[in-house]
């Protein structure tokens, strides 16, 4: 008979090492799996945020492009222009988030006697500012020789309303 306090035989001694050497077992690694995935879920919209955020000021960009442009002309001839070829200006954002367009603002003139007009950005359909739901488009208005701005998320255009001194989408 052993004695308790016998040393282990090798077999044992060997089985147990094996034990101890099998790392994690499944139900382990489907945990680890489970919490990565929540916390993909969670961080992976903050993300898309903060990246469709910073691709805005893309856009404030350009529109500021289009604004100085639209001096020059006026500098140069009795109205400002609504076509953006005049200006020399692209149709599209360099990296292509966002497209540009201009127009006369309403109440006032049609070109070529338009004395405001409203220069627009808005989310480019697939890209990511498309999905932008707080600020897909993005405007400013020169009218009465004051600036204002609007922006928004789902809208089709922009009505006077939607031109204020402050915009979340403008920050200041």
């Amino acid at each position: 008979m052993l004695s308790p306090l016998a040393p282990p035989s090798p077999a044992t001694a060997t089985r147990r090492r094996r034990a101890a050497d099998r790392g994690f077992t499944l139900i382990e690694l489907m945990i680890a799996i489970v919490v990565l995935g929540i916390l993909a879920a969670v961080a992976f919209p903050s993300y898309m945020d903060s990246v469709r955020k910073s691709r805005r000021s893309e856009a404030m960009t350009a529109l500021a492009q289009a604004q100085q442009a639209q001096e020059r002309w006026r500098g140069n001839n009795s109205a400002y222009t609504t076509a953006l070829s005049d200006l020399a200006v692209s149709a599209t954002t360099p990296s292509g988030y966002y497209a540009i367009s201009l127009s006369a603002a309403p109440g006032s003139p049609a070109p070529p006697l338009a004395t405001a007009y409203v220069a627009m950005a808005y989310g480019a359909a697939g890209t990511s500012q498309a999905n932008d739901a707080q600020c897909r488009r993005l405007a400013v208005r020169l009218l009465d020789g004051n600036l204002t701005y609007a922006g928004c998320g789902s809208c089709a255009s922009f009505g006077a309303a939607d031109f204020t001194a402050t915009h979340a989408c403008w920050p200041q």
